[in-house]
């Protein structure tokens, strides 16, 4: 037997249907330029009919409808483009983070140009061959001081350049950290909000986007792994080690290595190297610690390697000219031998290092100050026997000069290539080799780039079109809704008029 008021009732439950429906779609509206957000909506239900299934259940032809319910506030998201989204922006952010560096060094090295250390190079062997030509000039002489000045100011300007690169990088490093740290404390935070709230029957959709945008973040960084627990929680991985466990978050640092001085990273307390995303993509253009085919401790990446193919080249400047230089003869050396054919050679290497105490390298390398004191101690002239040193020379000859200059097209075996392979190169030619790597390298991290843009753009387009906020569409469900909500007000409205009559109206014959 079904209720006298039966019909106000299921014209209450529509109305509140209806205006859960709209404050849904209201919602939606005010945050449709919200970062993040999911457009949700209102699943509605029919309850159960009259009467139940009973032993004393009258029997009347079918089931009378008793109205709506709302059963769920829905989000509109697809997991599998979220999935996407994330695997693609962990390229996106290691090959951004590449290119960025990539297109430091290039600035750095600055080539080509008439500053860059190519024409630095140049002048120096174009001034040995200009003073072999007029050996006893002062002024050709000067020249050459001042180019292997040029020269080694500027190995020492562009390492320390480098060097300072890659400090800022090992900054970011431990700069991108704290991010995670950050990111991994917010999520546990949400789930700890949501295990509160979703064992009660609650869905909290709204911090679920919260979520979602977090995890967006974290993944431009590192490679990411979602698990869901039970309450709503997730457990979050990033490259294989667990960064959050429902309401817990594991800390990750980072520390000096007492060999490097750079920084390493631990998550929980353990060594973590990163794999993918922005963070590898910093960390290995800093470098990562590694050893070198002697098995002594180094750093590989394109910042510390291009600082190594400086110093190799700094090396071998240094011992070929010294090993040209320190056997022939300076002027004052031609005027000892006049008078006396075995008196001893000054035998100044040209070039020499700031601190004997450490290698010949980029930052470490010096005209030789004998050579600042005196122009006479250029040794542009050869003995007779250069062999053995014996012999004399004479005003005009520049013929150790002229090998000097002849440095720039000698056959060397350098190490090349990103394997450290041994090669035959000239000086020129391995600088040139090293820029010309750097250039294709640089293209490539920012080809790459725009591909992983392209195809993370790509994928939000998709995930927008199933989660993001149409206006036009939210306005034509409001409408629809409006339109219910004012029907059910009228369906309200004319059974009151009905029991009205009924109980006012009805038993009053006469009066």
């Amino acid at each position: 037997m079904r209720s006298t008021f039966h019909g106000i009732e299921v014209s209450k439950r529509g109305l509140f249907a209806q205006q859960s429906a709209l404050n849904t779609t209201g919602h939606n509206i005010a945050n449709a330029n919200t970062e993040g957000y999911t457009r949700q909506r209102v699943n509605m239900q029919a309850t159960t009919g009259l009467p139940y299934v009973g032993m004393h259940a009258t029997i009347e032809p079918g089931l009378l409808g008793t109205g709506v319910n709302v059963v769920s506030l829905q989000r509109i998201r697809e997991e599998f483009l979220d999935v996407q989204l994330r695997t693609e922006n962990k390229h996106y952010g290691y090959w951004e983070a590449k290119r960025d560096v990539l297109q430091k060094v290039e600035g750095i090295m600055n080539e080509p140009s008439d500053t860059g250390m190519q024409k630095v190079m140049d002048e120096l062997w174009k001034s040995w061959q200009d003073l072999s030509q007029n050996p006893e000039s002062l002024s050709a002489r000067a020249v050459v001081r001042q180019r292997a000045i040029a020269v080694t100011e500027t190995f020492a300007a562009l390492n320390t350049s480098l060097t300072e690169l890659q400090r800022d990088l090992d900054n970011v490093v431990a700069t991108k950290v704290i991010d995670i740290n950050s990111i991994a404390q917010q999520l546990a935070n949400l789930n700890r909000q949501i295990g509160d709230v979703v064992p009660h029957g609650y869905q909290p959709n709204d911090l679920y986007d919260q979520r979602d945008v977090l995890l967006d973040k974290l993944a431009k960084l590192t490679d990411v792994k979602v698990t869901n627990l039970n309450s709503g929680m997730i457990q979050v991985t990033i490259d294989g080690q667990e960064l959050v466990n429902g309401r817990t978050a594991v800390t990750m640092a980072v520390e000096k290595d007492a060999t490097t001085g750079f920084n390493n990273i631990t998550l929980g307390g353990a060594p973590f190297i990163p794999q993918s995303g922005g963070l590898l993509g910093t960390f290995e253009a800093r470098g990562i610690p590694g050893t070198d085919a002697n098995g002594q401790p180094t750093m590989q990446g394109p910042v510390p390697d291009m600082i190594r193919k400086l110093n190799l080249l700094a090396e071998n400047i240094a011992t070929e000219v010294n090993k040209l230089h320190s056997t022939g003869m300076n002027l004052t050396d031609i005027e000892n031998r006049k008078t006396n054919p075995t008196a001893d050679l000054e035998k100044l290497d040209f070039f020499v290092k700031k601190n004997d105490a450490l290698p010949l390298t980029a930052a470490n390398i010096q005209v030789n100050p004998k050579i600042l004191a005196s122009l006479n101690s250029i040794a542009a002239a050869q003995v007779e026997d250069p062999n053995t040193g014996s012999g004399t020379s004479f005003y005009g000859d520049g013929r150790n000069a002229l090998a000097i200059a002849s440095i720039k097209f000698k056959p060397l075996q350098l190490l090349t290539g990103s394997s450290g392979q041994i090669e035959s190169t000239t000086l020129d030619d391995f600088y040139r080799y090293t820029i010309a790597q750097l250039g294709v390298d640089s293209q490539e991290a920012t080809r790459m780039e725009k591909n992983s843009e392209l195809l993370v753009g790509q994928v939000d387009t998709n995930r927008q079109s199933v989660s993001g906020v149409s206006i036009d569409e939210e306005m034509s469900e409001m409408v629809k809704y409006q339109h219910a909500y004012n029907a059910s007000a009228r369906v309200m409205t004319s059974m009151d008029e009905i029991l009205d009559k009924v109980i006012n109206g009805m038993g009053r014959v006469g009066l």
